[in-house]
């Protein structure tokens, strides 16, 4: 068995043209402009790609694009003041600070500041509350993406197996409470569990995300189940430029899945499109606007 490959660019780029007509809808019908604004400070490369790119499609999607960079040294109070601003701006219905923050910041303050109605990084308390009690929330971008991906193999997670290797505030914990509204039966994995290659080999739908590169081996993997790569790594070789990739040993789990994420390529650019997603839906809240069509 070869598994299909999940190609995350097409379908995230189909998910943004249904942003980007959505919110030309929103122009055209209330004169609303969704706008994002994105916090990055210091000199981080990986982190500064990442945010031209968040800027670019921002503004491909039709929405305003509001980039604030702060020096490494700056101080948490002013952090924290140009957040304030962000919150008291009615331009900007989305506020993403990029992390990691420099030590100086406390970085769950920042988080904390934001107003949950512009949370659309879905990290605030009460984004993370109202998503574990079943209410309409703001929801973290990559778990929103991955649940996505899983339904492009899937048109229905209800009664499947789901497997999730890590706890994380950013992925791991949300992504449970998504794939139990989609009625999964959902099992946490994490590296405390004993015999983990044997509980990753009972999902339907195993997610891998615990920032170690290919640690999930094709022989964990069930014939036929479908994998969702969350993993990011950048590992040595022989040239000095290393390679980036995932969680999951790809070449051995691509002859026994019956689909996989690559990485990159799959789960990454979801996440960026998840966030244009959150922009147009705290846009609509903060406006009093049924949720948009995306």
């Amino acid at each position: 068995m070869t598994a299909r490959i999940i190609d995350g660019k097409a379908i995230a780029a189909d998910l943004r043209a249904k942003v980007a007509s959505e919110v030309q809808r929103l122009r055209a019908e209330h004169g609303l402009q969704p706008g994002l604004a994105v916090v990055l400070v210091g000199e981080n490369p990986a982190s500064a790609v990442y945010v031209r790119s968040k800027g670019k499609q921002t503004v491909e999607a039709g929405m305003k694009s509001f980039d604030h960079r702060l020096p490494e040294q700056v101080s948490e109070s002013e952090l924290l003041a140009l957040v304030d601003k962000l919150n008291a701006d009615p331009a900007v219905h989305g506020i993403l600070v990029q992390l990691p923050l420099p030590k100086q910041v406390d970085s769950q303050k920042v988080l904390n500041a934001i107003d949950p109605r512009k949370d659309v990084d879905g990290f605030h308390p009460v984004n993370a509350g109202r998503l574990a009690t079943g209410l309409p929330a703001l929801t973290p971008c990559t778990p929103l993406g991955c649940v996505m991906l899983a339904k492009t193999v899937h048109a229905s997670l209800e009664g499947l197996e789901a497997v999730i290797v890590g706890r994380s505030n950013i992925v791991g914990k949300p992504l449970i409470q998504l794939l139990l509204n989609e009625n999964a039966t959902v099992t946490v994995a994490h590296s405390k569990t004993r015999d983990l290659p044997a509980v990753c080999r009972r999902a339907d739908v195993l997610f891998a995300a615990v920032g170690r590169p290919e640690m999930v081996r094709g022989d964990w993997i069930k014939e036929g189940a479908t994998v969702i790569d969350v993993g990011i790594n950048r590992v040595p070789t022989d040239d000095g430029k290393g390679r980036i990739v995932g969680d999951v040993a790809y070449a051995e789990a691509a002859q026994v899945a019956g689909a996989i994420t690559p990485a990159p390529g799959g789960v990454g650019p979801m996440t960026i499109a998840c966030l244009l997603v959150n922009t147009v839906r705290a846009a609509c809240a903060i406006h009093g606007l049924p949720k948009p069509g995306v």
